[in-house]
């Protein structure tokens, strides 16, 4: 009985430095997530960015450090985290390849938001569809022709050429004597 006393002793006295190690890790990782994710949200309102875009990387950052944190608390009780990373690795190529459709709308509406090709308001034609632009999303750009809603793809939107259509017709100049 003595033994295994003695023998829980010895791996409580091994373990509770290396537990207090991993929170304190996962601690740092957590204050560091959020004090850059409103670090970014400040930064984007500065600047004048696009609330959704603004909000996208606040949350690509956040969520970035927490899996980093994650994975080097890991690391320091001892875990071997080169399986656990290449799998991470290959979930990603995985999931990119088959979500590549939406990786590529998703990267298309961040690029629109920020080179704003045309604003919300302007009257855009593109592969046959022409209509005033309601919104302008990750996925998605909305335009309002005649009534009817059509979403095209920001992907479409980005390979596509538009043509950015006047609001108002320009009037002939005239020179008054």
């Amino acid at each position: 009985m003595e033994n295994i006393i003695q023998t829980l002793l010895n791996e409580t006295t091994l373990w509770v430095p290396r537990v207090g190690g991993v929170v304190v890790i996962f601690l740092v990782f957590y204050i560091l997530s959020k004090l850059i994710r409103g670090a970014i949200t400040k930064g984007a309102e500065r600047l004048k960015l696009d609330h959704h875009l603004s909000s996208l990387f606040a949350r690509i950052s956040n969520i970035t450090l927490l899996i980093f944190g994650f994975v080097t608390a890991l690391g320091t009780l001892g875990i071997n985290v080169s399986a656990l990373v290449a799998g991470l690795g290959l979930t990603g190529f995985a999931l990119g390849f088959a979500l590549k459709d939406t990786i590529s709308n998703l990267l298309s509406g961040v690029l629109i938001l920020l080179y704003q090709p045309f604003m919300i308001g302007n009257t855009i034609k593109v592969s046959g569809y022409q209509g005033k632009v309601v919104t302008i999303d990750l996925r998605y750009t909305e335009l309002n022709s005649e009534g009817n809603k059509i979403l095209i793809p920001n992907s479409k939107l980005f390979t596509d050429p538009i043509t950015v259509l006047p609001t108002e017709p320009s009037d002939a100049l005239s020179i008054s004597d």
